[in-house]
């Protein structure tokens, strides 16, 4: 068998090897959710801080800034609110009325964008859940989803079923 054959015969297998070897996580598409933050007013950097913590918490999906976007932030003098119409689609209200309670702007935008990407409200009550929003305490300032959390949202981009109803106004009160 000739030189460049034999190379090339080599090149294929090491190639096949790596295919059947790889992890299953590296074969994985990771989702790119552009969302619009320009008609948040003075929550369009919390909006931003909270895609970084999604970020930094899946795999599957990626948040990032830009047009046309698969869901909106808007802000408004009401009660913080978000209406997922689809997995990774929709609007959010980034609402006052929780800021002016007292509830922390990046754990709010967190939450909100929780349901953009699949997750019900919980009303647990603990802290170091993010999707029990207002039935955690007033003091509650974590904005990390908790292990189940974004273990479901890695699931939900890998073909799962998202457990939150599309087609409502989800509102944490």
């Amino acid at each position: 068998m000739s030189r460049p054959l034999r190379l090339m015969l080599s090149a294929l297998l090491t190639l096949a090897f790596l295919l059947v070897t790889a992890p299953a996580q590296a074969s994985a598409l990771v989702t790119v959710l552009r969302y619009d933050a320009g008609r948040a007013a003075e929550f369009s950097a919390t909006v931003d801080q909270a895609a970084q913590v999604w970020n930094a918490s899946v795999a599957n999906v990626r948040l990032v800034r830009g047009t046309p976007a698969h869901f909106v932030v808007l802000a408004d003098n009401g009660w913080p609110r978000a209406l997922p119409t689809s997995l990774g689609r929709g609007t959010i209200w980034m609402g006052r009325q929780a800021v002016d309670q007292g509830y922390n702007r990046v754990r709010i935008a967190t939450h909100e964008i929780g349901h953009i990407l699949g997750l019900p409200d919980r009303r647990t009550g603990r802290c170091t859940d993010l999707m029990s929003g207002s039935s955690a305490p007033v003091s509650c300032t974590n904005a990390n989803p908790s292990a189940a959390e974004r273990a479901e949202v890695d699931r939900n981009f890998a073909g799962g079923t998202p457990l939150v109803e599309f087609g409502r106004v989800h509102t944490d009160r």
